[in-house]
């Protein structure tokens, strides 16, 4: 006899629906998996037993996040399969920084009704991120939560666990004064200062159609824009490369992020001219009217990681992350003295 509740239906959850949703999500389950998944989806637990081949001493990398606010952008324009990117890239990037090749993947959706087409494409935008990652998606968990979530809106979040040798670790320590600030360009605003995004636009009200000259795209779509993944140009780069520390710009921007992969006796010099700012930063500072301090306090302003590598081995790394599809370019460098981060005109 099949799982059913009248009961609990009433009260708002439908187990059937549930079911359904895991039904369409296994097609896009599929392409993430990877060497070393155990079993398929629906299970207690996900498995996944890692290629152990060649490390002397494993060390596995953790990350957790969501997609915040940017997840109304997602409710207006009834557009649901790149948020699930988000959520993976904030996990990946991350675990990336370390050094570690992100292995699986879990997520969480909580909504206020389940709506298994819905479902089906969030998770499609998340298995599309594991694609991007090279991770599998092994697991996760719906829960419908009615009277807790309106009907139509949805609250997602993952997990993700990596790998690497530990003599192969990203080592902050190694750090000198003179190495080299190498900014990966971001797709857009990524996951991040969304709060900030939605009350300068006030986007609950604003016409998200609209086209701004600077804009190649309405201004909805750019800021949906999902965030790029950067784990197989890093990957690249590693092994080619002594990579001293790597900075995934998030929130709170340059001015949090980069002193956080230094020494306290380093501190990052940027050239601001360097930056290579994206339009969609220059209208919300405009619009916003917002202090440029305050920009680069918070948003990546178009660099989404920052790699410090030594003086020497910078053209090598520009030519690696170039050949796998990163218009990397120098924006700084480090120098003596109280951590921190100096913005130069």
């Amino acid at each position: 006899m099949k799982s059913f509740s009248d009961s609990y239906k009433q009260a708002g959850v439908d187990v059937t629906a549930g079911y359904e949703a895991v039904k369409l999500m296994k097609s896009h389950v599929a392409r993430t998996m990877t060497e070393g998944v155990l079993g398929d989806i629906g299970g207690f637990g996900g498995c996944f037993a890692p290629n152990m081949a060649g490390i002397k001493q494993p060390v596995l990398v953790s990350g957790t996040d969501g997609v915040g606010t940017k997840l109304k952008l997602a409710f207006l324009l009834d557009k649901h399969n790149t948020v699930g990117i988000d959520c993976v890239a904030m996990c990946v990037n991350d675990i990336i920084c370390c050094g570690a090749q992100p292995l699986l993947f879990l997520d969480y959706i909580a909504v206020g009704k389940n709506y298994p087409e819905k479902i089906a494409d969030i998770v499609s935008g998340v298995a599309e991120g594991c694609v991007q990652a090279g991770c599998a998606l092994i697991g996760g968990e719906t829960a419908e939560m009615p009277g807790f979530y309106p009907e139509d809106e949805y609250d997602l979040a993952g997990f993700s666990v990596g790998m690497v040798d530990k003599e192969k670790m990203v080592d902050p320590t190694s750090q000198k004064a003179g190495d080299v600030l190498i900014a990966l360009p971001s797709s857009g605003v990524h996951s991040n200062g969304f709060s900030l995004v939605r009350k300068v636009f006030d986007v609950e009200n604003a016409d998200l159609n609209k086209t701004f000259d600077s804009l190649e795209k309405p201004l909805g779509e750019t800021l949906l824009t999902p965030t790029k993944i950067y784990v197989k140009p890093m990957l690249e780069l590693f092994k080619q490369v002594t990579v001293k520390s790597v900075s995934h710009i998030t929130g709170g921007g340059f001015y949090e992020n980069i002193p956080r992969s230094l020494p306290d006796t380093l501190y990052a010099k940027i050239e601001k001219k360097a930056v290579r700012v994206l339009p969609i930063f220059q209208l919300i500072q405009q619009v916003g009217n917002i202090p440029e301090r305050d920009m680069f306090n918070t948003y990546n302003m178009g660099v989404g990681m920052c790699v410090s590598v030594d003086k020497n081995d910078a053209d090598k790394a520009l030519e690696i992350l170039k050949a796998n599809g990163e218009d990397a370019y120098i924006i700084g460098e480090l120098a003596n003295g109280e951590k921190g981060i100096e913005i130069l005109d």
